[in-house]
């Protein structure tokens, strides 16, 4: 999220903004909702969303998830700073649960197309072959055998000549590192 778009959103509210936040937080359901309605007018809570998440789907349902907490959270409010800055931990929190949601999910079902899991965590292919070559070459091949051609790990362990329980630590590691790079890229 651009700094400048939240600041847009306080200057367009005239501070509204911040006044139905803290009419909301003293109990007003009528500025709650106008409150609610406000961020969903001005998408603020999706580009939050969406600069921490590439999957736009995701980001819809999330964004739907951080309003949700709003209306819970909207109590604590103390009217200090900026609305946006009371909004970023909440958003941090909920792209937390949906994360690791995500990865649980992966975890437990290891044959589910592991290549849409990478695919979800890149915004191109350009993008995936810059953070592949920045790998240790013992975890690009397992990764490309496994996530991009859909190997069986029987059979990455097989042409690489190794245990499968190695091939297993190497894709774990592997993804974990692609992950970081990947982040750093953005």
């Amino acid at each position: 999220m651009r700094g400048g778009d939240s600041e847009n959103l306080e200057v367009r509210e005239g501070g509204g903004l911040s006044q139905l936040a803290a009419r909301a937080a003293a109990g007003d359901g009528e500025a709650l909702d106008e409150f609610l309605e406000a961020l969903g007018r001005s998408r603020t809570v999706h580009r939050m969303v969406g600069s921490m998440l590439l999957d736009q789907d995701a980001v819809d349902d999330v964004a739907q998830e951080v309003l949700i907490s709003v209306m819970g959270a909207i109590g604590r409010y103390r009217g200090q700073g900026k609305v946006t800055s009371w909004l970023h931990p909440i958003v941090k929190r909920r792209v937390t649960d949906h994360l690791r949601r995500q990865r649980s999910a992966a975890a437990l079902d290891e044959a589910v197309l592991p290549a849409q899991r990478i695919s979800s965590m890149v915004a191109s292919r350009a993008a995936l072959r810059t953070a592949l070559a920045q790998l240790p070459e013992k975890y690009q091949a397992p990764l490309i055998l496994r996530d991009l051609e859909q190997l069986p790990v029987a059979e990455v362990a097989a042409r690489l000549d190794l245990p499968e329980g190695t091939v297993k630590a190497q894709l774990s590691r592997g993804r974990a590192r692609l992950e970081k790079i990947l982040g750093a890229l953005d």
